[in-house]
């Protein structure tokens, strides 16, 4: 699936079953929500944190997942393309990054 048909299936999704999209507010904070959960797992599943009884049936791809619906959401309702911005982003990367990691000593 590409980015663009994401965005489209989401959007989709939101008018058909989620009625409509929350406001721009209310997404940023689910997608804080979201990223706390994936934050959590990393914690537990590859820090020193260790799973509590009720964290035992976590699904690490499925709150990665929630993270890039509530992301699309909001990439939608701001007239984002993700695709263009992506790819926009990898351009600045590779133009300010070029030597920046292979000459960083932390990194061998």
């Amino acid at each position: 699936m590409e980015i663009k048909e994401a965005q489209h299936l989401v959007d989709n999704w939101i008018k058909t079953t989620g009625v409509r999209y929350f406001n721009e507010l209310t997404n940023t904070a689910m997608l804080m929500e979201e990223v706390g959960e994936v934050a959590r797992i990393m914690a537990r599943q590859y820090g020193e944190q260790s799973f509590k009884q009720s964290d035992k049936e976590v699904n690490l791809a499925d709150e990665m997942a929630d993270v890039l619906f509530v992301l699309i959401c909001l990439a939608n309702q701001t007239g984002i393309d993700l695709t263009d911005a992506l790819e926009k982003n990898l351009q600045k990367k590779n133009i300010r990054d070029a030597t920046r990691h292979q000459n960083n000593e932390k990194l061998k």
